[in-house]
């Protein structure tokens, strides 16, 4: 079975380190803030203004003023702060976020991203997309693997509007996690239950897996 969101948030949570300063993106992303390991410090930033994001807030703890870029009600942590978003993209272009996490229309086996338009329809905005991209030390993205019409996302080259070119080197997406290197999708391990084969067959661009290809644990 495919992984759930809350799943793909999960695993991602297992990349965090002790210490890193992290923005998450709109959708998925937004879900690792709940999974944080344990003892593992670190700081979340939101470009609307915000550098310090908690969990998502219990129903007693929510709070209207208290949101992330999303317009999603948070909790903060000790030691958070509050700044403009001129602010926020000034530490976002300034290559002071360790990690980001970012939702995708699609990527391809070169490591471009497309995430931020679809030509005739109706999409809130760019948001800080294309700052992230070019300013995040490290970029992780999360993702459904396919279309809802059952099309792969994972393709050889993008065919929407681009957000960054050649700037993604892992990706978790419902079926497994990916790294991106010398033109390819290799798969480092995969969802549980879920054959090779089946990835192959749902993978458009360049794949690369073994069939001892190992499961995930939470």
């Amino acid at each position: 079975m495919a992984l759930s969101r809350e799943q793909i948030a999960m695993r991602i949570a297992q990349e965090l380190k002790d210490g890193d300063y992290i923005n998450l993106g709109i959708g998925i992303p937004t879900l690792v803030a709940n999974y944080v390991p344990q003892g593992v410090q670190v700081m979340m930033q939101s470009e609307n203004g915000l550098l310090g994001m908690g969990p998502y807030p219990l129903e007693s703890e929510i709070n209207p003023d208290l949101i992330n870029a999303g317009k999603e009600t948070v909790t903060v942590v000790k030691g958070a702060a509050f700044f403009s978003s001129a602010e926020s993209f000034a530490m976002i272009r300034g290559g002071h976020v360790d990690l980001t996490v970012l939702g995708a229309f699609e990527v391809s086996e070169q490591g471009d991203i497309a995430s931020w338009m679809v030509p005739g329809k109706m999409i809130k905005g760019m948001g800080g997309a294309m700052d992230l991209v070019a300013g995040a030390r490290k970029i992780i993205v999360a993702m459904a693997h396919t279309s809802k019409t059952g099309e792969s996302k994972l393709l050889p080259q993008c065919t929407l509007p681009l957000t960054g070119v050649g700037c993604i080197k892992r990706v978790v997406t419902d079926l497994g996690y990916f790294e991106i290197k010398d033109g390819a999708f290799y798969l480092i391990e995969r969802a549980p239950d879920v054959s090779v084969d089946y990835i192959r067959a749902h993978t458009a661009g360049k794949l690369v897996a073994s069939d001892g290809c190992p499961e995930m644990k939470f």
